[in-house]
């Protein structure tokens, strides 16, 4: 299977960085790299098991491109050399002699070369073809699921699993690319700018990526550059670069800023930045992708005031965990939720524990609105695919190491990633490496701890059984408390809170079984006690702790649909909105039947959506969004316990503005649009799991 060059999606548009990682297997394969990625590129280059040598000339208004490279394999394995099927091919030689006719395979051509004892082995393609047009019209979910090489004036992007250049499949490998490009155009492919130039004539670049990687990514556009040098903690130079199209120009001097600020946090915190330069490169699309050494941002999400304190730094980071330290897919994924920890969560705790509270609320809230059987063990989560694999692995795996910090406390936890680091740093790693990491740095047998969060699918329920004052001996109150959970029983670290006239006491209790009495001794009479008042521990939430929110009627893949509109227009606008929230095509049943038992989206216009609600017996639309807005969408928890979600519009125009910013709320319980804006949002009030006492 082809390795990919750690391209990344983002999931901008939530207001947080979320990132996807392709699905490739690197268990065969082991890195030996330890120093800097471009400390010594010749050397590495000669050391590499295979070495990448490409030169391409690419015509953005043409939709041409032509190539050369000369591959270095320095192993006598077989070989599989793959290029997409779109390109001919005018020359291609192993030491020599010809290749003959590729094989097909899906969208690639294949070669297969036999083993061999002569080391090194060279390869020569000369390959060319004709790019797909740029398509400015896409919405962000259809842009990043294209993986075809497209270009035009403004803008190239050949993402590495289109195959526009041949690769060996299966091998990790560094590279050198010259990049040739019309007068007023620019590249950039991840890795270091050793030299560029421009004249009349044209545009010309070359990159190196010394250090073994997974792929390469290029992109192209009629950029203004605009270049800073930091140095890092150890004196190093680090050029940062924005390549931004010039109607967005003057956001650069900040962007430059931001970045060289999250360099030196995670430098302070991590270790040294493994490379020599970062790069924010502009898209014509609304694209969200990281890679090596860059970040590539549509130009609208450029503009979105909130991405320079959320995605940007977490894009930094993947620099550390990701492409500094490659995961171990084959057993896991632990890349994902260890950034987002790191990043988005550190900048919640940054902001105040309350912001970090309501981070930690909206995991839980996620995780409560999966339905049982929609996960799986963390082990076994490589990549986002959808909101399910999202919300394992990356909000329940990101508050794992919460937990973990909590247990070990700050200062170890920290040296423990700083070792990490420093001992797999460009090679593959896995969850037991890290486990190895933190036991080395705590003295303590983290195998309990790791083993359940990562083996195991789903989340403890727990919940008070039982509560009770004794009577005061000597000057204290006594109180029992009764928790339980439920099988497979988790070695627990439950934080419940006694509460009394005067203040609040914060207990954590080792719960190993399924139900166990506690006796605790307070100074004042307690009035109530609570269940982990401040969401510290990675649970199912009970249905009062989970108000509905859209998303559980978004990721259920039992939801049904109801569309009220019955023909025309209206109709295929309402069944494009249900496609776009539940990223399939909807499972509809009608209006007129009786209110399913299983999770339901119910879209239609307001007089429509009204009387349906009537018809039912259901709760008519909430007091705080009737009336406002043009369009509303709004969750309910009927008495059954099945979520139901509305979402109601002015008028026909109403309806199809929702198209695209509606799938982006799923965190919300109710939101109020004027045309494509959101005016209003926000989440059902929850309610702890709370016992009072007599």
């Amino acid at each position: 299977m082809k390795l990919m060059a750690g391209l990344r999606i983002l999931n901008i548009w939530s207001g947080i960085a979320y990132i996807l990682v392709p699905i490739f297997t690197l268990t065969s394969i082991t890195l030996t790299t330890s120093t800097s990625a471009f400390a010594a590129s010749s050397e590495a280059a000669d050391t590499a098991e295979v070495h990448y040598d490409i030169t391409v000339r690419i015509d953005p208004v043409a939709r041409s491109i032509e190539g050369r490279s000369v591959i270095t394999v320095n192993t006598p394995d077989e070989l599989t050399l793959m290029l997409g099927r779109r390109f001919g091919v005018m020359h291609a030689r192993v030491d020599g002699t010809s290749l003959g006719p590729a094989a097909s395979m899906g969208k690639m051509r294949v070669w297969g070369i036999s083993g061999g004892q002569k080391i090194p082995r060279r390869i020569e393609v000369r390959w060319g073809g004709e790019l797909s047009a740029l398509d400015i019209s896409l919405d962000h979910p259809q842009t990043l699921g294209r993986d075809e090489p497209a270009s035009g004036e403004a803008g190239t992007f050949l993402p590495d699993s289109s195959g526009w250049y041949p690769y060996i499949a299966g091998k990790l490998a560094s590279y050198r690319l010259n990049i040739e490009l019309p007068a007023g155009q620019r590249g950039i492919v991840p890795g270091r700018l050793i030299e560029e130039s421009e004249s009349n004539e044209g545009y010309h670049a070359r990159f190196e990526f010394p250090s073994p990687t997974g792929g390469i990514d290029l992109m192209a556009g009629p950029y203004t550059v605009e270049t800073r040098t930091m140095r890092s903690a150890g004196g190093k130079p680090i050029q940062l670069r924005t390549y931004f199209h010039p109607q967005i120009g003057d956001l650069a001097p900040a962007y430059l800023d931001s970045v060289k600020e999250y360099v030196e946090l995670y430098e302070s915190w991590i270790g040294a930045y493994p490379f020599s330069e970062f790069s924010v490169v502009s898209s014509p699309t609304p694209t969200g992708f990281g890679m090596p050494t860059l970040t590539y941002l549509g130009i609208d999400v450029l503009r979105l005031p909130f991405i320079r304190s959320t995605s940007l730094g977490h894009e930094v980071l993947h620099n550390w965990w990701g492409n500094g330290v490659y995961p171990d897919y084959g057993r896991g994924n632990w890349s994902e939720g260890l950034t987002t920890f790191m990043a988005d969560y550190a900048y919640k705790e940054r902001e105040s524990p309350e912001a970090a509270r309501e981070m930690r609320r909206g995991w839980l809230r996620d995780f409560a609105a999966l339905s049982p059987g929609q996960d799986a063990p963390l082990s076994t989560f490589t990549s986002r695919t959808h909101g399910a694999t999202q919300i394992v692995g990356y909000n329940k795996a990101a508050m794992i190491f919460f937990m973990l910090r909590d247990l070990l406390g700050r200062e170890t936890f920290d040296r423990a990633l700083q070792t990490f680091w420093r001992e797999q740093r460009f090679r593959i790693a896995s969850w037991a490496d890290l486990q190895r990491s933190f036991e080395a740095a705590s003295g303590q047998d983290l195998s309990v701890f790791f083993d359940q969060w990562l083996s195991q699918a789903g989340a403890p329920v727990v919940r008070i059984a039982d509560a009770a004052h004794v009577k005061p001996e000597s000057g204290q109150h006594r109180l029992t408390v009764t928790l339980e959970q439920t099988d497979p029983p988790y070695r627990l670290r439950v934080p419940v809170a006694v509460r009394t006239g005067e203040s609040e006491e914060l207990h954590t209790l080792d719960l190993e079984s399924g139900r166990r009495v506690f006796t605790l001794d307070v100074a004042a009479r307690p009035l109530e006690v609570v269940l982990d008042p401040n969401l510290q521990l990675f649970r199912r939430l009970m249905p009062d702790e989970a108000p509905p929110i859209l998303r559980q009627v978004m990721v259920d893949k039992a939801a049904v649909t109801v569309l009220l509109p019955e023909s025309g227009d209206l109709r295929e606008a309402a069944e494009t909105l249900a496609a776009k929230l539940q990223h399939r095509a909807p499972k509809l049943v009608s209006g007129t039947d009786s209110a399913p038992s299983v999770p339901t989206l119910v879209i239609g216009l307001q007089e429509q959506v009204d009387t349906w609600l009537s018809h039912h017996r259901l709760p008519a639309r909430p007091e705080v969004v009737r009336g406002k807005g043009s369009a509303q969408a709004w969750t309910v928890m009927r008495p059954d316990g099945v979520t139901l979600a509305v979402v109601s519009a002015r008028d026909p125009a109403s309806l199809v503005a929702l198209t695209r910013p509606l799938p982006h709320y799923g965190r919300q319980s109710y939101v109020i649009f004027d045309g494509a804006k959101a005016i209003a949002r926000g989440a059902w009030t929850t309610r702890p799991q709370v016992v009072k006492l007599h």
